[in-house]
């Protein structure tokens, strides 16, 4: 039998990062919420070095802020910073549909179809996890055909905040958003339709940018 590896201490970091990250995006820690890393860390079973890293980094990624020797709290909800976010957030998904769009494949069209019927599913079932997590792997084979990292990294840090906006007012009877838009952005993508592409996407993101007002 091989010895056991240590688990590396990056990963334990991601793995407190993802874990917080994910529970301040749901409302299961609640705007304003005090995080305590001693607390969190025996609820995730890690110590406490990387709970503190991960506070680090959410900080940085606007989810948490931080007085020190005084306390870390989840941010507030404000409009602005989720517009703001969602207008660099679909930039960046203009520029990966533009450079994506050529590059596609039989395969990369039917991942994305298959993704907008999940979506449409839950949506149906009221299903805001589903319905957000569909989305995410629709417009991610875009993200991933490009190639461009730079804009996946991107993505990934402000996405967040906008999902934790989404969730809140879908929580509040508001609707995901419509199918619809998702199936003019595959059509265009599956003729070869760069701009029009681009103008759909830009049409989903503009979307999110108003669901802030």
């Amino acid at each position: 039998m091989e010895a056991m590896r240590p688990v590396p201490r990056t990963l334990l970091r991601d793995r407190a990062y993802e874990a917080i990250r994910d529970a301040i995006v749901a409302g299961e820690i609640e705007p304003g919420a005090v995080v305590r890393d001693a607390e969190l860390a025996e609820r995730l079973g890690l110590s406490r070095a990387p709970v503190r890293e991960a506070f680090s980094r959410l900080v940085d990624e606007g989810l948490l802020e931080s007085k020190p020797q005084s306390y870390t709290r989840v941010t507030p909800l404000v409009a602005a910073d989720v517009r703001d976010a969602a207008a660099v957030v679909g930039a960046m998904h203009e520029l990966v549909t533009r450079v994506a769009v050529p590059r596609l494949a039989a395969a990369h069209l039917t991942a994305m179809r298959a993704a907008n019927e999940r979506f449409a599913a839950a949506v149906r079932a009221g299903d805001v996890e589903a319905a957000l997590r569909a989305d995410d792997e629709l417009h991610d084979v875009l993200v991933r055909v490009s190639g461009n990292r730079a804009a996946a990294a991107t993505v990934a840090r402000y996405t967040p905040l906008i999902r934790r906006l989404e969730r809140q007012r879908f929580g509040e009877g508001g609707s995901c958003r419509s199918a619809g838009l998702h199936e003019r952005l595959i059509e265009t993508c599956a003729a070869g339709d760069v701009d029009g592409a681009v103008l759909v996407t830009a049409e989903i993101w503009r979307g999110l940018e108003e669901l802030a007002d």
